[in-house]
């Protein structure tokens, strides 16, 4: 591809002939993605060099140049609309914003500047855009996920042997960089390259890579000039790919098209966000504030209002989780008052937050809400200890709108067994099988996360209706007791059912701190190899332990979107796995008349 720079005759007719004559739907492939790029500030000017929006457009991209500016309101705005962003070069950093104070050899800062671009990457990560860095943007990534810097190289770098500003033209090779000898994203950019010709001109420089990241290139002095982030769609770079890039160096070109479609991905994420229905089956929101909260604020938990309107997230299922304790009277009667007073405040919400969610009690409800722009909240109870031996506290909890109910939690119950329990019943207690029959009466999903094994196929045995485990993922991949075997998953597959994969650490990878989002991309693809795409969705756990790299909060969901698009899952599947398994078996549940 060449960029269209021929200059035209100065014909006002001719010139609105070649705009009007250009059709975009006979384009052979999708709308370009649209990459923002962050501006230098300079006398008075926003302005970018030539070769970064070149190198876009090469390389694929639509590139809308972000103007400098520190308001909120328009960056976000101009966020909302990008696909990617990319950090460009300019000034140093202030170093203030690590809480150090400047060297005599610092240079020339714009703190303006630095609040605008720093502003810009958390704004592009809360809503979960791929990020490219080039020189000062590599190191404000560094600084913005926990980094740290040198302020000048020459006077705090003792290893310093290199001329990282080099004179020469941009668009020519000056040094060499070794890339990692680690699987990195750069290493599959490069084709496998172990060494990159160049061109730099910096004087700050990376000091200590931002946890989590990994370093992916060094210069010959042992100075950082790559990292990138595993699992989220960010790399970054010291030196200046793109002069060379627009000159026609195909390996710098090759860093804008991985990001080009990093960003394709993202849109084709959006995209179906909009068109589809999500779901996240299982949050324990509600359970981390001690007493009223709000959902229309960032408020400390990872499932709130602005996190699902930035990650384009439908629905959640916030539950009353009851730890299990004592089984008389008294405290049977504490814990069903405990999850009354729980439920009322997330009901409470759609008071507080009318004119952004509502609370959902069926499919019909959801789908109303997302074409009015509204969230959706459904209620869950997590234990069944919450009905205490009161059968008739079902009909209560329904009345209340609750959706679906977990019969335990980590202890046996009145109900049933646990996976975590004693085995006291073998299965469903004699009272049990009175529940899972006035569930089923009463159109209340039977959720059998948490349930041992036994209560598992004692449930699939007594229900009319086709039941869900909320949160669970496969035992094949990472052994825990939480977790549903293969047989499992097979007979719940017969039922008619849904299994929601739980983005608890522990329950995706045997060593749980470095369970990712590729992990819970692997159970899924294992639930769908098995059973086919029918039969699986997402219960994050989140704020009761769920959380992994790559996808901490609501808004980071899309992600998962992302890997399965990347994976070649076509819009049915995906349309099944975040919401519609679920919806079917709700459906199913609710209708009490079949």
């Amino acid at each position: 591809m060449k960029l269209n720079n021929s200059i035209r005759p100065s014909d006002l007719q001719s010139l609105y002939k070649d705009v009007d004559d250009y059709i975009p739907a006979l384009e052979p492939n999708q709308p370009l993605p649209r990459i923002g790029i962050s501006a230098n500030r300079k006398d008075g000017l926003s302005c970018i060099a030539e070769p970064y929006f070149q190198s876009v457009i090469l390389a694929g991209g639509a590139p809308v140049i972000v103007p400098v500016t520190t308001d909120i309101r328009v960056l976000t705005e101009i966020v909302r609309n990008l696909d990617g962003l990319i950090l460009s070069g300019g000034a140093d950093l202030d170093p203030l914003f690590l809480s150090e104070e400047p060297i005599p050899e610092l240079g020339d800062v714009d703190t303006y500047r630095d609040r605008y671009d720093l502003s810009l990457i958390r704004l592009a990560f809360n809503n979960q855009l791929p990020i490219m860095g080039i020189c000062r943007g590599h190191q404000l990534i560094n600084v913005a996920f926990g980094g740290t810097l040198y302020q000048d190289i020459h006077a705090q770098f003792s290893s310093a042997s290199l001329q990282h500003s080099q004179d020469e033209p941009r668009d020519q090779a000056t040094h060499s960089v070794a890339l990692s000898d680690i699987p990195s994203r750069l290493r599959e950019i490069t084709n496998g390259k172990m060494v990159l010709d160049v061109n730099s001109f910096h004087h700050q420089a990376i000091k200590e890579v931002a946890p989590e990241f990994i370093a992916t290139a060094t210069a010959p002095d042992g100075l950082n000039e790559g990292m990138e982030h595993p699992e989220y769609p960010i790399f970054s770079v010291q030196w200046h790919p793109e002069p060379m890039a627009a000159a026609g160096n195909e390996e710098m070109l090759d860093l804008f098209r991985h990001h080009i479609s990093q960003a394709r991905l993202f849109a084709n994420a959006k995209l179906l966000h909009n068109k589809i229905i999500t779901i996240d089956s299982h949050t324990d929101t509600p359970m981390i504030f001690p007493g009223s909260f709000d959902l229309g604020i960032k408020e400390g938990g990872k499932v709130n209002l602005p996190f699902m309107e930035e990650g384009k997230l439908d629905a959640a299922f916030m539950v009353a989780y009851i730890p299990q304790g004592a089984r008389d009277e008294e405290a049977s009667q504490k814990a069903t008052d405990y999850a009354t007073e729980r439920l009322s405040q997330i009901i409470r919400q759609k008071e507080i937050n009318s004119g952004r969610m509502d609370i959902a009690r069926t499919p019909d409800d959801l789908v109303c809400l997302k074409q009015q722009g509204k969230k959706a909240i459904f209620l869950g109870i997590e234990n069944g200890y919450a009905i205490g031996k009161n059968i008739e506290n079902l009909q209560r909890f329904k009345d209340l709108g609750v959706v679906y109910m977990t019969l335990c939690h980590n202890g046996d119950n009145d109900i049933c067994d646990s996976a975590a329990g004693n085995k006291e019943w073998g299965g469903l207690s004699p009272f049990g099988k009175k529940v899972v029959k006035e569930m089923n009466h009463l159109g209340i999903m039977i959720d059998l996360s948490h349930a041992a094994e036994s209560t598992f196929y004692d449930v699939l045995k007594h229900s009319r209706k086709p039941v869900i485990a909320s949160h669970s993922s496969a035992y094949a991949l990472t052994p825990h007791r939480r977790n549903l075997t293969d047989e499992q998953i097979k007979a719940l597959a017969a039922n008619g059912g849904v299994m929601q994969i739980c983005l608890y650490k522990g329950f995706l990878n045997p060593e749980p701190e470095k369970a990712s989002v590729s992990d819970a991309i692997r159970h899924i693809c294992h639930v769908v190899d098995l059973v086919g795409a029918d039969y699986v969705g997402i219960g994050s756990d989140f704020d009761g332990d769920g959380e992994i790299i790559g996808c901490r909060a609501a808004n980071e969901l899309i992600q998962i979107t992302m890997r399965l698009v990347a994976l070649g899952f076509d819009e049915e599947s995906i349309r099944k796995i975040w919401g519609g398994n679920l919806l079917r078996v709700m459906r199913n549940v609710q209708n009490t008349t079949v």
